[in-house]
């Protein structure tokens, strides 16, 4: 799996474990619902860290806490 397929999974898994919508995701995270619905329909686009960060912010948990998540073990890089 690549790393963008992980953190599009990881979001819509805490999205379901939060009980919210996407679109509920980003109006608690301040961020638009172009930029997610852009980053997942555009293959070679990457979310941004800062976006990361506002999600985590959002959803009350920490970095650390988005990415220890089996999603992240022995992923593949797009360039291999």
């Amino acid at each position: 799996m690549f790393l963008k397929e992980a953190i599009e999974i990881r979001i819509n898994n805490l999205c379901v474990e939060k009980c919210i919508t996407i679109n509920k995701l980003c109006t608690i995270c301040g961020i638009t619902q172009s930029t997610l619905a852009n980053w997942k329909s555009r293959p070679k686009t990457n979310i941004s860290t800062i976006t990361i960060l506002r999600i985590c912010r959002g959803l009350n948990i920490t970095i650390e806490e988005f990415f220890n998540d089996k999603l992240f073990e022995n992923l593949e890089f797009e360039d291999e």
